[in-house]
């Protein structure tokens, strides 16, 4: 029995080295097109062993106990009690011929420390490991890639010797998880296109970034110009926090230089900045524009898919599956609120909303073609030209929408402020003609109530010399009563002492006849003396009547 499990273990045993006894083919079928670059870390052959050792580096060692893991697959559960991950991989390749005698390159990962042999032989080291009593210093970059050639073609062994920690801040996973790399391989003309790929995408990113903000800082100067025009702030506020975002979209992928906790927050401000664009401002742009009311229950369910997208980048790669589920969800549910208000808003719409509408679908069109495409032809992911110009389109395609929509908003409000001054030209037209009418009316009716009044002033007059005809005439009667009665008295007196007289005088003849020439005296006396009186009554009338005519001289 003994014997029989003996012989099974020899026959078993072998197989164990399968994973060391693999060769992995290197052909330039593998290398990507655009960059020629070849991701190594996630090849199938990879095998790993736990700890440090410096015998691990001989070609003929024996890895029976090696696992098989590849290097990106390395994960929280190798960690130590403080953080430290750190292992060998080893991988057995061997280069097609057209790769022979010509240069390989080879760039390593950052924020760890590695050491790279071929057969047995160190080649490369990033960082320290703290060997030899030395502090452990992280690799952040700034080295040029290792160039090798391969002249045999035999197989070769490649051992890579890994130290790294976990992250200090949430999700707490290893830093070497932002690259989904640890090794490298680029083939003969990788600088070249590295250094064009490199160039180019800086160019995209320049271009994308400042496009933006160039729309961004329009969008607030228009509302410093216009602020009674809300619609503004909403736009102003999106194409801000969407060109915060790609900047630091771009510097969290351009990580050379920089260390882990730098990368790590760009990455987080990144992912801050677009979930902000796409879960809170887009929606309640959409509901500005087209003049809807903001639904409170709304706005809170999108708070809460914000806070729980932005604690995605917190948690651990365990939580994976549950993270992309959720974003897929949040996404999904933005989209239908997104389509929602396009739906029911849709016989509303008029005018520069639907610059809105278009650049929405499109964007979504753009998204939609990317799928399709990169599903049916895998080799378009390899195009750089292909990812730049959805890049693009995907970037600029809502802003420049934006654009339209407030270059056409401004073209009503100019026509609107027309239309308007057209009505107030009109009205005021109107007005003047009104009042022009009203003019003549009012003239009309002065001239009417001045003929009135002219009448009145005439009858007035009239009636005033009428009063003063009749107080002429009062006066008149008065005045001719008071001369009648001044008048009287001494016309009674001439009148009596004339009766007088006549009788004296019918007397004095009655005694001459008969000879009493005494009485004769005597009457003769009286008639003379009664003469006298008729001639001082007489006086007095003349008096009266010649003062009358010297008053009607001297005074009207």
């Amino acid at each position: 029995m003994k014997y029989l499990l003996k012989t099974v273990l020899l026959l078993i045993l072998p197989f164990f080295g399968w994973a060391q006894n693999m060769v992995v083919n290197i052909t330039p079928e593998k290398f990507s097109k655009n960059e020629d670059i070849l991701n190594i870390s996630n090849t199938a052959g990879w095998i790993f062993h736990q700890g440090n050792d410096s015998s691990w580096t001989n070609k003929d060692i024996d890895t029976i106990s090696w696992e098989k893991l590849k290097p990106n697959e390395l994960s929280v559960k190798y960690a130590d009690k403080n953080g430290r991950v750190e292992g060998w991989f080893r991988i057995k390749v061997l280069f097609d011929s057209s790769l022979l005698n010509k240069p390989i390159y080879f760039d390593f990962v950052q924020w760890a420390a590695t050491e790279f042999y071929v057969d047995g032989e160190k080649v490369a080291g990033r960082g320290n490991g703290g060997e030899k009593g030395k502090d452990f210093s992280e690799y952040n970059g700034g080295s040029d890639p290792l160039s090798l050639r391969f002249n045999t073609p035999a197989p070769h062994i490649f051992s890579l010797h890994f130290v790294g920690y976990l992250s200090q801040v949430p999700p707490h996973d290893l830093k070497t998880h932002f690259f989904n790399a640890i090794v490298w391989l680029g083939g003969p003309n990788y600088i070249t296109k590295e250094f064009k790929s490199a160039k180019k995408a800086y160019t995209f990113l320049i271009s994308w970034m400042v496009g933006c903000a160039i729309l961004s800082l329009l969008f607030w100067l228009l509302l410093l110009q216009n602020p009674k025009e809300k619609n503004l702030f909403w736009i102003a506020l999106y194409t801000s926090a969407f060109t915060i975002y790609i900047y630091f979209w771009s510097r969290a992928g351009d990580s050379n230089g920089i260390t882990y906790n730098e990368g790590r927050t760009y990455v987080l401000l990144g992912d801050l900045f677009q979930i902000c664009t796409l879960l809170l401002l887009l929606p309640i742009l959409l509901i500005k524009v087209f003049k809807r009311k903001i639904n409170s229950k709304l706005i809170l369910s999108l708070i809460i898919l914000y806070v729980l997208n932005v604690s995605e980048d917190l948690l651990p790669d365990s939580f994976s599956v549950t993270t992309q589920v959720k974003t897929g969800a949040s996404i999904i549910f933005v989209l239908g609120v997104c389509l929602y208000y396009i739906i029911t808003s849709w016989k509303s719409l008029k005018g520069a909303q639907w610059a809105i509408v278009v650049g929405l679908i499109f964007t979504a069109f753009i998204l939609l073609a990317q799928i399709i495409l990169t599903s049916i032809f895998r080799n378009l992911t390899h195009s750089s030209f292909y990812n730049y110009l959805i890049t693009s389109l995907y970037f600029l395609s809502f802003p420049l929408s934006l654009l339209v929509y407030v270059s056409m908003r401004f073209k009503e409000m100019i026509k609107e402020v027309q239309v308007n001054a057209q009505k107030v030209v009109e009205l005021s037209e109107e007005k003047r003609e009104q009042a022009l009418t009203q003019q003549k009316v009012l003239e009309e009716e002065v001239a009417r109530q001045t003929g009135e009044i002219r009448q009145t002033l005439e009858n007035l007059k009239s009636t005033q010399s009428q009063l003063i005809q009749s107080e002429k005439m009062a006066s008149l009667g008065e005045l001719t009563a008071g001369i009648a009665h001044e008048i009287q008295n001494p016309l009674n007196f001439v009148n009596n002492f004339s009766e007088v007289n006549k009788e004296l005088l019918a007397e004095l003849n009655d005694e001459i006849d008969k000879g009493k020439y005494d009485d004769v005296k005597a009457i003769a006396k009286d008639v003379t003396a009664n003469e006298e009186k008729i001639n001082h009554h007489g006086k007095r009338a003349d008096a009266i009547v010649k003062g009358m005519l010297q008053h009607s001289r001297s005074s009207s």
